[in-house]
């Protein structure tokens, strides 16, 4: 087990609220575990954003800048893969319609 370090935090209300309900329900075993989840959780992230950065940076090293052009194509590419789900589809800008 790692060591523990107390901490003095001033967090919003409903996000508290939340990691009580969580300990209510069984899902954490306290405040205290559902905040280091919660922690653990953004370092993972923000480990996966460097990378994909680190990646992108490589890539346009060696391929040139994304340019606006490709990132629409890619997008369209993206949602004309898309899966319906419910009969329903986004449009693009974030309109939707029955499919």
């Amino acid at each position: 087990m790692s060591a523990k370090a107390r901490l003095s935090a001033s967090v919003d209300a409903h996000l508290l609220a939340a990691a009580e309900e969580s300990v209510s329900r069984g899902a954490a075993g306290s405040v205290s575990a559902w905040v280091n989840d919660a922690l653990r959780l953004k370092i993972d992230q923000e480990r996966r954003l460097a990378a994909l950065a680190a990646f992108i940076d490589e890539y346009e090293r060696a391929h040139g800048v994304i340019t606006e052009d490709e990132m629409r194509q890619a997008r369209r590419r993206v949602r004309a893969r898309a899966a319906v789900i419910r009969g329903r589809r986004r449009r693009p800008g974030g309109r939707r319609r029955t499919a």
